[in-house]
């Protein structure tokens, strides 16, 4: 056994552990010289499978004398910010227990411009970063002398990064750190994914040695309880969000008995809403109780990351911003509120429990209305035979490609050829031609055909010997402003009159508000005073009642794996063949539905129509997600009115859809002319839901990645009707003068992968026209239509209004 792998099994030892085989297997394919991906749970040792074989290296090529190269040896990506402090308490653990002369060091969008100036004159050994940071370091100067004895990239939660364009941007990063230090060494971590051995090839790029490479997978059975808190009566009429509310009283006690709890919710309005409703339940738990997500300030978010870490919190409600990597160990108990609507994120959140290896990881499941109990069950089967989701990885995202290239001309400047052959060496473009390689070019130096009159879209000059180079600090600097592949909606800074940063929330909220309203942020009442230089100022509010923040992206589409598993459910639930309490506890629902219309089997497709005051309803079931019934809704409205003239409103959710018109609805004529057919089904979709209209908004995103539009300097960002107008006109000129603009392109066939889902949606269409179509004519709503017919409800109501109207609706339909 080498001299440093004894090294390390022995430190393992002075702290009563055992190294796992696959932490040895790590260790020795990594010292081997190997690329590769380790696959374990959350909780499992992952971090020290990594980071043992790397000091394992050192400190036996210490023994043996061999002269140690100064400077960055490690590079270890994270996805989040909270993961890097996991990794940099843990790293430093491991580096001073076996007295190794290394500085392990974080540099993240948190990291203040001191420490930064002070890595950039000494790199630490260890460095712990973003895709972000990363291609900040690769746009400064003498960038290819930084990298140059870089032993080995980590990226950590591989999976998280894969199905995303930061995804990408860390495949041309390691396109260019390959290049500029010949042994390199890249690994990553990841929970499971369907297509694990595809994250591989992504990770590695096509560039690989197979003989050089490794999977590595823990043979860890991680036990996990899911409990669902059932409600004592289940609503004949249930309506997404109301039921949760009404949980509360059962919530608090399982709060109360634990030492720890984290409370995830989906959205961040919900965590708000939770919070404060919680306290209104049981006040006694002000000052134990915490709020966590992606709005809230950095300074607040670690406070409360420490708080509980050190025991001074028995609870947090949270959102995404705490699925991944906060070593939270005394955490006993997770909550989640409502459907997670993916396997593997409902598997992820409740690893946050039991977060050590050979603990058991316990989850609540708190349905927000009663057809989610079937989701329990669901979740439950799924974890139970490993069914986890696909990531689908991004491919030939040109506006990540242009933003990279001009990172690069920042940076030391690039040559074309070498350049290419590095990008082509990428899982996203090793498919791109030489046309498209020159129009990246072009538009780097000239703006393209249609932007080249505008100096400002010069960015890149090509000097004497083809270097491509930014020589403008301007054009650099503001580039610098604008690396990242992350786009939401506009956000505002929000601080107290007085002073004190409170976080940031999206402009398409606050600007709804006028001066003297009263919203909840971050766990308090507060009072708008007046917005300002793109900052939000408010006052302290003692006002019970108030508006709750909504965040865009917040409704979450049911994953293809969960869609399956919760039709097997529900045909369980049917023919009473389930064993789950939840399929038993939602059987009065099933017979009200059963009674009323139809439960549909497995070989059947329910078609209910009726007829109320709003109008004539068609409702359809397919049970496949949101997304997925958007475009079908769509589709199906189209090929009807090409049959009988006719208009739609249209409502979904994750179990069906709903077509409202002011006549009846052709439904039987429908079918018998191939309503849900194939063929054509482009065309047909094109056709239906004005594509011009999804790629437009898609478009939004790609010009501010691209570069095309500025957002502006720290503290005067652009408005996001600006942003939004000047993406337009961008639209607006290509599709007239250049269609051809790949960034053009490129938002049509975002909006179908990746929005309309349409390979999905092709494999329900197959599945509905495999299956028996049943006509129920009910006299009123049935307990299936309900929900989806609150949600079109829900546009047109506030809060308060909506659930008398819904009340009204349930006594009537009664």
């Amino acid at each position: 056994m080498a001299a440093g792998t004894s090294l390390v099994k022995n430190w393992f030892s002075d702290k009563g552990w055992k190294p796992f085989p696959f932490q040895k297997e790590a260790w020795s394919a990594y010292r081997s010289g190997k690329n590769g991906l380790i696959n374990a749970p959350t909780g499992s040792g992952k971090t020290y499978a990594m980071l043992g074989g790397i000091v394992a290296e050192y400190l036996s090529s210490q023994k043996a004398n061999y002269k140690q190269p100064r400077g960055l040896q490690v590079i270890w990506i994270t996805p989040i910010r909270a993961l890097s402090k996991e990794i940099h308490l843990s790293s430093k653990r491991m580096i001073e227990g076996l007295d190794i002369p290394w500085e392990v060091s974080v540099r993240t969008g948190d990291t203040s411009s001191k420490e930064r100036a002070r890595q950039s004159r000494k790199m630490p050994q260890i460095l712990i970063t973003t895709p972000e940071s990363l291609h900040l370091l690769l746009a400064q100067k003498n960038a290819s002398k930084r990298f140059k004895n870089l032993k080995a990239v980590v990226c950590d939660e591989w999976h998280e990064l894969m199905g995303s364009k930061r995804g990408v941007m860390m495949e041309l990063a390691l396109s260019r750190l390959k290049s500029l230090s010949n042994k390199l060494r890249v690994w990553g971590i990841s929970a499971t994914i369907g297509n694990m051995e595809e994250s591989m090839e992504v990770l590695l790029g096509s560039d690989h040695d197979p003989q050089k490479t490794a999977f590595i997978k823990a043979d860890i059975k991680k036990e996990l309880e899911i409990i669902s808190v059932l409600p004592d009566e289940v609503e004949k009429f249930p309506w997404s969000g109301h039921l949760g509310i009404k949980l509360l009283a059962k919530v608090v006690p399982i709060i109360n008995e634990s030492k720890t709890t984290l409370i995830f919710t989906n959205t961040r309005s919900q965590c708000e809403i939770w919070y404060q409703r919680i306290l209104d339940e049981d006040p006694e738990l002000a000052g134990q109780i915490a709020m966590h997500h992606g709005s809230i300030s950095g300074e607040l978010r670690d406070w409360v990351e420490d708080a509980l870490h050190d025991e001074r919190l028995k609870a947090v409600v949270c959102t995404s911003s705490l699925d991944l990597g906060v070593d939270f160990r005394p955490v006993e108990t997770i909550i989640q509120i409502g459907g997670p609507k993916g396997v593997a994120r409902f598997a992820q959140r409740a690893g946050r429990s039991g977060h050590r290896p050979g603990e058991k990881s316990k989850i609540y499941f708190v349905p927000t209305h009663s057809l989610e109990l079937i989701e329990a069950a669901a979740l439950r089967k799924a974890i139970d035979q490993n069914y986890m989701e696909e990531r689908t990885p991004y491919i030939r995202s040109f506006d990540v490609l242009v933003q990279y290239l001009t990172t690069l001309a920042v940076g030391d400047g690039f040559y074309p050829d070498e350049t290419l052959e590095q990008i082509k060496s990428t899982f996203s473009f090793n498919s791109i031609n030489d046309d498209e390689w020159l129009w990246c070019l072009d538009f780097i130096t000239t703006g393209g055909d249609s932007l080249h009159s505008y100096n400002e879209y010069h960015k890149v000059e090509v000097l004497e010997d083809n270097l491509y180079k930014v020589t403008s600090r301007k054009v650099a600097m503001r580039h610098r402003l604008q690396i990242g592949a992350i786009v939401s909606d506009a956000m505002l800074t929000v601080k107290f009159v007085s002073g004190g940063r409170i976080g940031s929330i999206e402009e398409s909220f606050i600007s709804k508000l006028k001066p003297g309203d009263v919203f909840w942020f971050a766990g308090r009442s507060l009072e708008l005073v007046r917005i300002k230089d793109m900052v939000v100022q408010v006052k302290r509010s003692k006002s019970k009642t108030g508006k709750i923040p909504s965040w865009q992206g917040g409704r979450m589409p049911l994953s293809s794996n969960l869609s399956e598993m919760l039709r097997e459910k529900m045909q369980e639930a049917i023919l009473n063949t389930g064993s789950d309490v939840e399929l038993k506890t939602i059987q009065p629902l099933l017979n009200f539905q059963k009674e009323r219309s139809h439960v549909p089997l497995e070989n059947e497709f329910l078609i209910e129509s009726f007829e109320s005051k709003e109008g004539h309803h068609c409702c359809m079931y397919p049970f496949d997600g949101r997304f997925v019934h958007e475009g079908i809704a769509s589709l199906i409205a189209y090929r009807m009115s090409l049959l009988k003239p006719i208009s739609f409103s249209i409502a979904v959710n994750d179990y069906g859809f709903e077509l409202l018109s002011d006549q009846p609805v052709p439904i039987q004529e429908a079918i018998d002319n191939n309503l849900f057919t194939t063929e054509h089904l482009m065309d047909d979709i094109q056709n239906s839901i004005n594509a011009s209209e999804m790629a437009r908004r898609r478009f939004r995103e790609i010009a501010g990645i691209s570069g095309l539009v500025f957002k502006g300097y720290p503290g005067k960002s652009k408005s996001d009707r600006h942003l939004q107008s000047s993406s337009q006109l961008f639209f607006d000129v290509f599709r007239d003068y250049e269609p051809r603009n790949l960034l053009y392109k490129e938002a049509f066939e975002e909006a179908m992968e990746f929005q309309l889902e349409f390979n999905r949606l092709f494999k329900t269409l197959e599945r509905i026209n495999s299956q028996e179509f049943i006509l129920s004519e009910p006299e009123k709503p049935t307990p299936f239509a309900f929900p989806v017919m609150v949600d079109r409800l829900r546009e047109k109501f506030i809060a308060e209004s909506l659930e008398s109207r819904i009340q009204k609706m349930q006594l009537k339909f009664e």
